[in-house]
């Protein structure tokens, strides 16, 4: 079996969309704003476009980033329980390490990623999502980090469980406003 879709292999990262303030709740609880849901449909429809469907989710558990996940999917399919445009639905998991992570908790979570999924979509927080885009691709990363909604498409060129600094290098971006 070979590693990813014809070998190939994309890695999508997105940090979660606009939240509301802190609040009295806890940092974890926090919600997206209306501008937040429309941006993250926006980027969803962005992927689909583009021909970037995930096989493989790895979502915070914070509520910003499962609800930011949740409208990519209507973005990309139009509604998550229909095949749509995105065709089968994508193996889902939602991470704990991925709430509040460093760059290298971030990159070893990418490494559990089965060797045959073609594309992975992170969704997680900063600084920890812009710091692993730069440690992928030091040359082209964004030297502001990614804004709520921003993808940054890497295209590995090794196995998940290889990926290391500098072997992922940035292919695309786009950054969500409705």
């Amino acid at each position: 079996m070979t590693d990813g879709r014809n070998g190939q292999r994309t890695l999508v990262l997105l940090r979660h969309a606009k939240a509301e303030p802190s609040g009295d709740a806890p940092d974890a609880e926090r919600s997206l704003t209306a501008r937040g849901h429309a941006d993250a449909a926006t980027a969803g429809a962005w992927l689909a476009r583009h021909g970037l469907l995930p096989d493989v989710v790895l979502c915070s558990p914070a509520r910003r980033t499962r609800q930011t996940w949740h409208d990519v999917a209507m973005g990309m399919s139009g509604s998550p329980a229909e095949g749509g445009p995105a065709g089968s639905a994508p193996a889902v998991r939602y991470e704990a390490t991925a709430y509040d992570a460093l760059p290298d908790q971030l990159l070893e979570l990418l490494w559990t990623v089965e060797p045959t999924a073609g594309t992975v979509l992170l969704v997680a927080h900063n600084p920890g999502i812009s710091l692993l885009s730069a440690l992928l691709d030091p040359q082209r990363a964004d030297p502001d980090g990614l804004r709520t909604t921003d993808l940054v498409v890497h295209r590995p060129t090794t196995r998940w469980a290889d990926l290391a600094p500098g072997n992922a290098p940035i292919t695309g971006r786009h950054t969500a406003r409705a």
